[in-house]
């Protein structure tokens, strides 16, 4: 085992962090750093900085950092100005922080002098790999320890015993039961997956879901809201300015409130196996859906068809770790350059689970009117150009016909 002097912990103060901490320091030998991202989890992350200390943690070694407004305008913005759906529905609620907390992990790595990473995903996950290909792509030569690949701690109440014995406090709830599934939550959403959810036949209780109501609970008023667009990102809603931070938190709200965004899908995770998971995504739903008919309004419809094109491979290298790839970098830069006229007003009627657009209007609108009337256009549109256009996409297809080439 290769020496390591400091690692960077990627902590949260739960019980898998915290018996990790102790491993470290007995089985590296090391100083531990621990680093806890807000990006809007809704958790008070004190408690994380109270344990540290408990557990030995010098105060100068505990980083608590607030990553909301980067986490939005640098990560989830770019993101959804590409419309990145994974397998047709996941919105990549999960995928989106990783590269994030990987970023900041090195950047405190570099800061304290640490050579060494440590996170607590599991070997049978998607994160270990974002987490991992994140830190090589900005630290070439980090050590990363990954103790799910190393320890035999692989059960609660293996966890459980270590932390008995080495004197780790407990959350009081972690010992009274098994959960029946675990969460993962930011400012994009909550994910939900393991436990009861194992069975992808299991309905899971309506109280599991924390941020959106049931559609069927939800106003029987709907509600209309005006989205602005600068450059493909919301920068108001109703006319107010907001940060990217705002913005989502607002349309959170608003989302959870109507029903939005709940996903219940089995999709297939990088590392080869197929996955139930079940998403409340009520503010970046309400986004996708905006931002599409924004586009529609303004951009070309063929550099609008290349964009759907791409979008698949998009949401697959950031579902498959690749957010710091010169590809994903090289995607993005077209994609945001597609955004310079993507700007205008969108309006949306929330109702019942469902986002519905009612209005969109730009300055750089590409709908002309005097074009597209079924009235009289004066001559703004020769209907007689459709025969000759029609019969030359149909040559080909009158030739096969000629021939009398069955089709099989």
């Amino acid at each position: 085992m290769s020496k390591v002097k400091r690692v960077v912990l990627a902590y949260s103060g739960g019980l898998d962090t915290s018996v990790i901490l102790k491993w470290l320091r007995d089985v590296y030998d090391c100083e531990v750093v621990t680093f806890t991202a807000d990006i809007g989890q809704g958790e008070e992350l004190e408690p994380a900085r109270k344990k540290a200390l408990q557990l030995g943690i010098k105060k100068e070694n505990i980083f608590i950092d607030d990553l909301r407004e980067e986490f939005v305008r640098d990560f989830v913005f770019p993101m959804f100005r590409a419309n990145a759906v994974y397998e047709g529905e996941y919105l990549l609620g999960t995928s989106i922080a990783r590269p994030l907390i990987a970023k900041r992990m090195v950047e405190i790595a570099k800061k304290t002098k640490a050579d060494a990473i440590a996170h607590g995903a599991t070997g049978k996950g998607n994160d270990q790999v974002r987490f991992e290909l994140g830190a090589y792509a900005l630290m070439p030569d980090v050590k990363i320890i990954t103790p799910w690949r190393e320890w035999d701690l692989l059960s609660r109440e293996k966890l459980l015993a270590y932390a008995d014995k080495h004197g780790i406090p407990v959350d009081f709830k972690k010992r009274k039961g098994k959960a029946p599934y675990s969460m993962d939550a930011n400012m994009l959403h909550i994910s939900y997956e393991g436990g009861v959810l194992e069975d992808p036949d299991f309905t899971p209780e309506d109280s599991m879901w924390r941020t959106t109501v049931s559609p069927e609970k939800a106003p029987n008023t709907p509600q209309v809201i005006e989205l602005e667009y600068k450059k493909g990102d919301i920068v108001a809603i109703d006319g107010k300015k907001m940060s990217p931070a705002k913005v989502l938190a607002a349309l959170n709200e608003l989302g959870g409130k109507h029903g939005i965004g709940r996903l219940d899908i089995v999709e297939n995770r990088y590392v080869g196996m197929k996955s139930r998971g079940c998403y409340e995504t009520p503010g970046g739903t309400i986004m996708l859906k905006g931002h599409r008919a924004m586009e529609s309004l303004t951009l070309d419809r063929e550099v609008a068809a290349l964009k759907d094109d791409l979008m698949p491979r998009y949401a697959r290298l950031i579902y498959n770790g690749y957010w710091f790839s010169p590809e994903r970098k090289l995607l993005q830069n077209l994609i945001d350059e597609s955004q310079a006229f993507v700007n205008g007003v969108v309006r949306l009627k929330l109702y019942k689970g469902t986002v519905q657009c009612v209005g969109r209007s730009s300055k750089d609108s590409l709908f002309e009117e005097n074009v597209v009337t079924f009235e009289d256009d004066g001559g703004a549109f020769n209907q007689k150009d459709g025969e000759g256009f029609i019969k030359l996409n149909a040559l080909r297809l009158r030739i096969e016909a000629k021939k009398k080439r069955p089709m099989k």
